[in-house]
């Protein structure tokens, strides 16, 4: 039997003890704030069990990891009709990269990326009587946590610096593949980036991903179709350009955000976050990209 709590407290003991070059993403004003000391994790297992160890249970700002819980809803709205609009290429370029969108005539790579994660965004205001609140509505119910908000300073320092966003929604707005005006989709976007969390929460809310469809409390949310779709694309699209590095050293399908968050999981087995705020050149949190390396090598487990 895996000493798990022990795994969690060597690893943070043996990287809060390492030289942290990353940075904290400061193009986002109130993402600068965050000390980059801040280091956390928490391990859920399928069978109910948690380990944790350091600043897991401090709220952060879980951004791009929102897009696979959007991705999720849209799924459970309107099934495979999605394909249509978005593919499940990886990109090997950054998150937030333009020049596929116009040479692929307006369907983003993958719903991963801003401009896949805008379209998702896009079905989503098209499919909900109240989006911003029926969305979170959702995040609350695979979590069974009502206290998860979004964190509105943030969203609006979004809005502000959030130009590369405008130029991909506009691009897609040209190719028609966005159905709804500019502004309420990214107001929409924005938002679901601002959402509040910490270790624990991202891995109750990612349950669903490693538990078939179904939630901490078993009520099945998603078909085991889609949630082998939706594992298969986290896999392959949930780092960037750096998908392939996290699959060579972790060995899971996970979701990274540029407020230093990042979950993965186990199927059948375990879920698993990780907060450091600073990031490395990829956008990825620098300490937690190693947290999970060392996890996966340490406890021999991963989808390999």
């Amino acid at each position: 039997m895996l000493n798990y709590q022990a795994i969690l407290e060597e690893i943070h003991e043996s990287l809060k003890n390492t030289e942290n070059t990353g940075e904290v993403a400061s193009y986002i004003s109130e993402l600068a704030n965050i000390s980059k000391d801040k280091f956390g994790i928490h391990l859920q297992l399928i069978t109910g069990e948690n380990y944790f160890v350091g600043d897991a249970a401090e709220k952060f700002s879980i951004q791009s990891i929102s897009k696979v819980l959007s991705l999720a809803k849209a799924f459970q709205l309107v099934g495979n009709d999605l394909l249509e609009r978005v593919d499940v290429e990886p990109s090997g370029n950054p998150f937030n990269h333009l020049s596929l969108l116009e040479l692929e005539n307006g369907i983003p790579r993958n719903p991963l990326i801003n401009s896949g994660a805008i379209v998702i965004a896009d079905v989503l205001l098209s499919n909900l009587k109240n989006p911003k609140e029926d969305f979170l509505n959702f995040v609350r119910e695979l979590t069974h946590d009502e206290s998860i908000q979004y964190n509105e300073k943030i969203a609006e320092s979004e809005r502000v610096t959030g130009f590369n966003n405008y130029a991909a929604a506009n691009l897609l707005k040209a190719y028609g593949n966005l159905h709804n005006k500019v502004e309420d989709v990214l107001d929409f976007y924005f938002h679901q980036c601002s959402i509040m969390m910490d270790c624990k929460q991202l891995t109750n809310a990612f349950f669903v991903f490693a538990n078939k469809g179904k939630c901490l409390k078993n009520i099945q949310h998603l078909t085991s179709s889609q949630v082998k779709r939706i594992n298969a694309i986290m896999l392959t699209c949930g780092f960037y350009d750096e998908a392939g590095e996290f699959a060579f050293e972790v060995g899971l399908p996970g979701k990274s955000g540029v407020g230093g968050g990042i979950v993965a999981l186990l199927p059948h087995y375990f879920t698993i976050a990780t907060w450091a705020p600073a990031l490395n050149k990829k956008g990825n949190s620098f300490l937690g990209m190693q947290a999970l390396e060392q996890f996966t090598t340490k406890t021999r487990l991963s989808i390999f």
